[in-house]
């Protein structure tokens, strides 16, 4: 009788056990931050695809995705920075150009395009595109949701913020633009002549 009881009682406690753990393991979903859009503007689900660009609902800005397929939107291209007259032009290297590529032909490129139904595409500030910087998912990612934004390489993007003092090696240049580096987030100045990566924004 008593066999029976603590036999009773453990099958208990491991029924409760067991239901314990599948809760913890098994929370409610949570509302993703990230919303992603086909080329055409289309709103996908978080786990449809392919997508073109993912909206931060923290913010309200629209962000391009990169491919690997060479086109435009192709995550290994670089540019130097050029807009509106300022800058250095083609000294990035890309394959859709040409020449060689700077900023202004991604962003004219990707407003003629109408990506994701926008023609409002632009280099994002140092302080919009900091806010994409997050702790690596893993050993070895860059610091962004990858999940989200794949094929983002470790190296420096180039942001709008211009007409900024160069120091160091790089003082008798004058003047660069901001980049933000994705291996860490590390925010440094550059010269307009570097070939760095970019992520554009639209913010309508």
């Amino acid at each position: 009788m008593i066999r029976r009881l603590f036999s009773i009682l453990f099958l208990a406690l491991l029924i409760f056990v067991l239901c314990w753990n599948h809760t913890l393991e098994n929370p409610k979903p949570v509302q993703s931050r990230y919303v992603k859009f086909d080329s055409q503007g289309t709103r996908l689900g978080n786990w449809e695809g392919p997508w073109a660009c993912v909206l931060d609902s923290h913010t309200g800005l629209l962000w391009e995705v990169k491919t690997d397929d060479e086109s435009i939107h192709d995550g290994y291209w670089t540019y130097s920075w050029f807009y509106e007259n300022k800058g250095v032009k083609n000294s990035g290297d890309c394959y859709f150009e040409n020449k060689r590529c700077d900023t202004s032909d991604l962003i004219i490129r990707a407003i003629q395009q109408a990506r994701c139904g926008k023609t409002s595409w632009r280099l994002p500030t140092a302080k919009e595109l900091s806010t994409l910087v997050i702790e690596p998912t893993a050993p070895g990612s860059p610091s962004i949701a990858v999940d989200f934004f794949p094929q983002t390489k470790h190296g420096d993007y180039w942001t709008a913020d211009s007409s900024k003092l160069l120091s160091g090696v790089y003082k008798h240049l004058k003047e660069g633009a901001i980049a933000i580096d994705f291996t860490d987030g590390t925010t440094r100045t550059i010269p307009y002549r570097n070939a760095a990566f970019v992520r554009l924004v639209s913010s309508n």
